[in-house]
């Protein structure tokens, strides 16, 4: 589908003149991303195998429901969108998770930390002026309890009392840290005019905490406090030495550079908590990412393969287990390339890629040849991850290493599958074309057939009776060649029913043995395993009876006549799927045939429509299911294996158990 150009008289603007440039800038580096070599440019600071540092406590601290006084570390202040930088996002989730608890308490172990620090410079400031002389005892009183307060306060948790989640200081925490200096420090000054020491640049300390720690009206109430408290001494002191221009003038200068210490604290407090709750969201997204990423990778019918330099696995998706092993699933990652004889030439592939530095091939086919001569041929696309040479620059040598390590992701799909969607793709049309043709044969075959019927009732001669019979035969084939047509036919209805596998593949294998005299039994060439519980699918039974049914014809067909020639299991794969399979000893299906299997009019008897496959995989895939053919490896006493997939209803949940034997 093209887009409709746009008039010849309307002229672009700027705008959408950038707009075309920047498309036909991306469409050319797409064009040349299969084998672009590693480029030594810096990329964004992620990870294609997770995302960084995300933990369990992710989501956003700090959050209030009401709408009171905040302070800087109240959620609210996150909500102003401005562009962030993606590595210093990075780092920033990297240090919150790796701290393990908020910035409020940090920043208030580091206040409480620093008042104990300043309450034993202070007791060691008195006793030395004591020393030489300078005597203060009501001062060193002070400073003796000021000291005993900040290092238990300090010392012991239970009287610190911040919790993770607090975002502003409690009462009780504000008196014992900023209301317990203001009346220390403010003890002190007015002590000052008797000593020799000079206790204003103390009160900055509460000033800090109150303008972090706090809400900014009570910030700014305790700056106010302090310079009326500043205020009230210079005028003290201004009445009894005569001149108050002299006393007050400093006392004022020293109050306004509270209040600018306040603001400023408050404003740089709202900028670290916009920055944490940035962070703490951007962990959020990563981990939301990282959890869909790896669903969607794991659920995809693609093989996905996450190789280092040294063709070490690092991370494989169950599609490419699958499809790395002869039969069921693969070893788990991480796993060396070296340890199967059948992926050499993969590990091949990837070190030359690795060596080269790009990929060989926008797209690769790859044969594995696994023990006893089967063969599985795989395409292979990859792509390689970009070298985060910021991040390198800046870490230790081992962590260089692992920064600047470069992996090739390689997407593997089964041959078989690829070719299978191109000529599903072809053959849609067709199929639309030929439902339509056979729709229109079905009056003139009728027609014939009437004519037929009324020739033979005037037949005379053996001769003449060969030819009536011979013409009702070939109509009989074109019914039932239309029908076959018909069935498959686009538009047709498919709702599904919930049935029990079990139950009703033991109907259908009873009917099929009578119809076609099959002996059932302990010594049949038939040996049917249903398992015990109900095993509840979605299918249609008709539809179910013609899978099946064509199955087991095919497997009589050709299978020996030894008991349990042919084996008939159902069993529950886990999660949402159960799966059919019917195996049997005759000889395995050429190489060459092989990948015709599904084919429409595609058949090696010459009486075949070519159809009966191809309408099992129809009906297989209208239901959600899939059919494929399995070939075991020599030495197997069943080579040929059949296997049939349903979607399990959703009400239910079957776990592989015990199966029992159709009597």
């Amino acid at each position: 589908m093209t887009e409709s150009a746009a008039p010849a008289t309307a002229q672009p603007n700027q705008g959408e003149r950038r707009d075309r440039r920047d498309r036909r800038r991306g469409d050319r580096r797409g064009a040349n991303r299969d084998n672009e070599p590693w480029p030594a440019t810096q990329a964004p600071d992620d990870s294609l195998l997770g995302a960084p540092g995300v933990g369990a406590d992710g989501g956003r601290r700090g959050e209030e429901a009401d709408g009171a006084e905040r302070s800087g570390f109240v959620h609210g202040w996150g909500e102003t969108s401005q562009p962030a930088d993606s590595r210093f996002l990075s780092r920033q989730a990297r240090r919150i998770v790796s701290a393990g608890s908020s910035t409020f308490e940090r920043l208030y172990r580091i206040f409480v930390g620093a008042r104990a620090v300043l309450g034993v410079a202070l007791l060691l400031t008195q006793l030395l002026g004591n020393l030489l002389g300078a005597r203060s005892p009501l001062a060193l009183t002070v400073c003796v309890l000021y000291a005993a307060q900040a290092l238990t306060l300090w010392i012991l948790p239970r009287f610190r009392g911040a919790a993770r989640a607090q975002t502003r200081l409690t009462r009780r925490q504000w008196l014992a840290t900023i209301g317990f200096d203001l009346l220390t420090f403010s003890a002190l000054h007015a002590l000052a005019p008797g000593t020799a020491f000079n206790y204003v640049a103390l009160l900055v300390l509460p000033v800090l905490m109150a303008g972090v720690l706090t809400a900014r009206l009570p910030a700014l109430a305790t700056a106010a406090a302090v310079a009326l408290m500043l205020l009230a001494a210079a005028w003290q002191s201004g009445l009894h030495l005569g001149d108050l221009a002299a006393t007050m003038t400093p006392a004022g200068l020293a109050g306004i550079g509270f209040f600018v210490i306040t603001l400023l604290t408050g404003e740089l407090a709202s900028r670290l908590a916009r920055e944490e709750m940035t962070a703490r969201g951007s962990l959020e997204l990563a981990r939301q990412q990282a959890q869909l990423n790896r669903l969607v990778i794991e659920e995809m019918a693609d093989g996905v393969l996450v190789i280092d330099r040294r063709t070490r696995v690092r991370a494989a998706n169950p599609a490419a287990r699958r499809l790395l092993a002869m039969q069921g699933l693969g070893p788990a990652a991480p796993f060396q390339l070296q340890d199967e004889p059948a992926w050499a030439e993969l590990s091949a592939l990837a070190r030359l890629a690795f060596e080269a530095g790009r990929w060989p091939e926008g797209a690769r086919d790859l044969a594995l040849h696994f023990a006893g001569g089967v063969t599985r041929t795989l395409r292979l696309r990859a792509r390689f991850t970009r070298p985060r040479a910021s991040r390198a620059a800046h870490a230790t040598a081992g962590e260089a290493d692992a920064a600047g390590e470069v992996f090739c992701v390689v997407f593997v799909e089964d041959l078989r599958s690829v070719q299978a969607r191109t000529r599903q793709e072809k053959l849609a049309a067709m199929g639309r074309v030929s439902a339509g043709i056979a729709h229109e044969i079905r009056n003139p075959l009728a027609a014939i057939a009437q004519a037929n019927a009324l020739l033979a009732e005037e037949v005379v001669g053996a001769e003449q009776q060969m030819l009536t019979t011979m013409v009702a035969d070939n109509v009989e084939r074109l019914k039932r060649l239309v029908d076959d047509v018909m069935e498959v036919a686009p538009g047709i209805d498919a709702t599904p029913r919930t049935i029990d596998l079990g139950a009703e593949v033991g109907r259908i294998v009873a009917d099929w043995a009578r119809t076609s005299q099959f002996a059932l039994g302990s010594g049949s060439r038939l040996h049917v395993e249903l398992p015990h519980e109900p095993m509840t699918v979605l299918f249609e039974p008709e539809h179910l009876r013609r899978v099946l049914v064509n199955l087991l014809d095919n497997a009589r067909r050709y299978a020996s006549n030894r008991p349990g020639a042919i084996v008939l299991r159902a069993e529950a794969l886990g999660g949402a799927q159960a799966r059919l399979s019917l195996a049997s000893d005759g000889d395995p299906i050429p190489a060459d045939i092989e990948p015709y299997l599904f084919e429409p009019f595609f058949s090696t008897r010459s009486r075949g429509t070519g159809l009966g496959l191809y309408i099992c995989r129809e009906l297989c895939e209208r239901y959600g299911g899939s059919i494929d053919y399995w070939q075991h490896p020599d030495g197997s006493p069943h080579r040929n294996e059949f296997l049939v997939t349903a979607r399990v209803a959703a009400d239910t949940a079957p776990t592989p158990s015990q199966n029992r034997l159709l009597p």
